[in-house]
């Protein structure tokens, strides 16, 4: 699998250098989008957003197998988990300190796509409210 995944990222990249394969959304309009808190937009609207796409229905059956398994891999352990864990830490934060004030600052990883930080935070029972550029806080 990390021979399949590696062959593939470099496949892509050498796509993307030739110009034979275009991302779909530039910086611009992810920090466009991060700044406006539209990180549901059309260019967030999947959960691997910010991993390589290793499905291609060009692959034979076995190896899109593999893709699969690797994909629902990095979204269990790369998106999900990680934000599980990051959610978990700030709830405990906020409840053994409940008289204190805290900034938590994250990458713009964290609010991509489903099962995103603020996600975990508002299942726990948080109310998170989006703050745009430029307003005082």
């Amino acid at each position: 699998q990390v021979v399949f995944a590696l062959n593939q990222t470099l496949l892509q990249q050498e796509s993307l250098r030739a110009g034979s394969f275009q991302i779909p959304y530039t910086t611009e309009d992810l920090i466009k989008h991060y700044n406006c808190g539209d990180l549901s937009s059309i260019i967030f609207n999947h959960d691997t957003s910010q991993v390589p796409n290793f499905i291609n229905a060009s692959l034979p059956a076995h190896e899109r197998i593999t893709a699969q398994e690797i994909d629902s891999y990095f979204r269990q352990e790369l998106i999900y988990k990680r934000n599980e864990r990051m959610g978990r830490r700030v709830k405990d934060l906020l409840e053994e300190h409940p008289d204190k004030s805290f900034f938590f600052a994250f990458g713009a990883g964290h609010f991509m796509g489903n099962n995103t930080l603020i996600d975990v935070l508002r299942r726990e029972g948080y109310e998170v409210e989006h703050t745009p550029a430029g307003q005082a806080i």
